[in-house]
């Protein structure tokens, strides 16, 4: 199932964060100290917030950016052919690099499809904005930021305010830096694990984020509804139910689906922001279905 557009316009986003090369591992269990095991299925792919939402932004028929590090590396010339092949443009501030990109290992359960992730997330490189910011921001309608590579999401937020471009936050998690992004944010959709200093519970993080401006929010709670808040209200959307194989990317999918109907939207209403969150979830519930964070896009 696509995700519906209220405009032909084709969309053009710009992805602002991570990429890592994910080595993804189909378990009976999570092995403990010492044990060896067989895998039952293997995914090699690009991974990362930002690239995982720019994958499902291009794959929905949006054009999309990836401002990211990545290097030159074989390992990172794989995944910038992973992402290349998808229909991503990637911007790669860290082209000369020689060492290694940032890798994942993760391992799903089958029975649950839970997963167990590893990674050195965007600790190798420290980015400054590159002189073409500007532009590249200008030529799209929305702004994706998962809030690593800080320095460069603040820039990029900063320029998208400037220019009136639509910005939307991708909150995994709290980072350093994180409070500094979010006067610049119009949007911003967290995991349950996204903790603000001083909150418990998502209602406090709705809270938080308006109190940051940050017009439009929601958190979402894995298989239950997510709970959102907008200048005229709050309520919750459901999250259609499916037999899950693999919650891997999930967050990333919501991200990308959501980027996607955003950014052909235009302004943001709160019947837009709701209509879109619904969109989006159901988009995620379905790559939920299946292993790996690319299944889903085939049919399978």
């Amino acid at each position: 199932m696509d995700v519906p557009t209220t405009s032909t316009r084709r969309p053009h986003g710009l992805f602002v964060g991570l990429c890592t090369l994910d080595v993804i591992q189909l378990v009976d269990h999570v092995p403990g100290d010492d044990e060896k095991l067989t895998a039952r299925q293997q995914v090699v792919a690009a991974g990362g917030p930002a690239a995982g939402a720019a994958v499902v932004f291009a794959h929905l028929g949006g054009a999309a950016t990836l401002l990211t590090a990545i290097g030159a590396h074989p390992l990172g010339v794989a995944a910038t052919a992973d992402l290349t092949g998808l229909g991503v443009r990637v911007v790669d501030l860290a082209a000369d690099a020689a060492g290694p990109p940032a890798v994942s290992s993760v391992l799903v359960t089958e029975a649950t499809g839970a997963r167990a992730v590893a990674s050195t997330d965007a600790t190798a490189h420290r980015l400054a904005p590159p002189a073409d910011l500007g532009r590249l921001v200008a030529a799209c309608d929305l702004v994706e930021l998962d809030g690593h590579h800080g320095a460069l999401a603040v820039a990029a937020a900063r320029t998208a305010r400037e220019t009136g471009r639509t910005t939307l936050l991708d909150g995994g998690s709290w980072k350093d830096g994180t409070d500094a992004l979010l006067p610049f944010v119009d949007a911003a959709v967290c995991s349950a694990a996204f903790r603000p200093p001083g909150t418990r519970t998502p209602a406090d993080t709705l809270r938080f984020l308006r109190a940051r401006g940050v017009s439009w929010a929601a958190v979402s709670r894995g298989g239950a509804s997510l709970m959102w808040a907008g200048p005229d209200g709050d309520g919750t959307v459901e999250v259609p139910p499916v037999p899950v194989t693999d919650t891997l990317g999930a967050g990333d999918v919501l991200h990308g689906a959501l980027a996607h109907l955003l950014a052909s939207r235009g302004e943001l209403t709160q019947a837009g922001f709701v209509e879109a969150l619904r969109g989006a979830a159901a988009v995620a519930s379905r790559a939920c279905a299946s292993f790996g964070t690319r299944a889903w896009m085939r049919g399978g």
